[in-house]
Order: C-alpha cells, then sequence, then structure tokens
C-alpha cells in the first residue's frame, strides 16, 4: 500500500463537539492539533483501529471525509507523534495536514455519525456504514 494514493482521508470528532450543520469555513480545532501544529488524519484502513484506540469510550462520533486530491500537497505522511516521516500509506504512517490548521466546508466532502449500541464495539458501527468509508 505504500505507492497507494487514497481517494479519501478522515478526520475523526468526538460527539461532544459536532461539526455545524452546514459546515463554515473554518471547524473549531483539537487540542491535540492545536498543540500538535497539524490536524490528524486517518486512511479508510486505520479508521477502525483509531476508533479503538482514540474513541473507545465514547458511544459516537463524527467522520468528517476529505477528498485526498484537494490537500494532497499539504499532506505529510508521519508516525502518529510525527517524529518520523514515511512514504504514504506506509506501515504506521498517518496523513498530517499542514495547512494552518484549516478545516472546514472548502475541504470537507461529506459527514457521516457513526454510532454504536451499548456494549458492542465499533466494528458493528462500521459496518453499518457501508462502503462510506472508501480508500
Amino acid at each position: 500500500m505504500a505507492d497507494n494514493k487514497p481517494t479519501y482521508i478522515y478526520k475523526l470528532v468526538p460527539s461532544s463537539t459536532p461539526p455545524p450543520d452546514p459546515l463554515p469555513e473554518l471547524l473549531p480545532v483539537s487540542e491535540l492539533d492545536e498543540q500538535s501544529g497539524f490536524i490528524h488524519l486517518s486512511t479508510a484502513v486505520q479508521v477502525p483501529n483509531t476508533l479503538k484506540w482514540f474513541f473507545k469510550d465514547h458511544r459516537d462520533v463524527f467522520l468528517l471525509r476529505i477528498i485526498y486530491d484537494n490537500v494532497d500537497k499539504d499532506i505529510k505522511w508521519e508516525d502518529p507523534k510525527a517524529e518520523v516521516c514515511g512514504p504514504r500509506g506506509g506501515e504506521g504512517m498517518f496523513p498530517h495536514l499542514y495547512n494552518g490548521l484549516k478545516l472546514g466546508k472548502n475541504e470537507v466532502e461529506s459527514v457521516l455519525r457513526l454510532e454504536r449500541t451499548e456494549g458492542s464495539g465499533w466494528d458493528e458501527a462500521l459496518d453499518k456504514a457501508g462502503n462510506w468509508l472508501v480508500f
């Protein structure tokens, strides 16, 4: 997968800070993104583990789908802490958006609310999303 270019990349947003509808020019930036100086994103392949590791205590999240070609010039593929750069889609490499922390209606193609039922994991919720997650 190291040479494959994704069609979409995704921003996961907790339901405690839902994106407004309609989306504004600029969405609020998460504390993690602000501290990091970039926007943390995931590919469709990475979303399940991102949910399991970082959203394990959440019942629902919003997935913001971003067309990769629209932000390609501002993406660096790095490990989660941005300490190691690597090939696009390489093992353990995540897309990080370096564009001045700008994410809003011009970058986001669509939004999906992903909900899991009490006692279930994210896999069941992802199954219900069908083909919305696209690499």
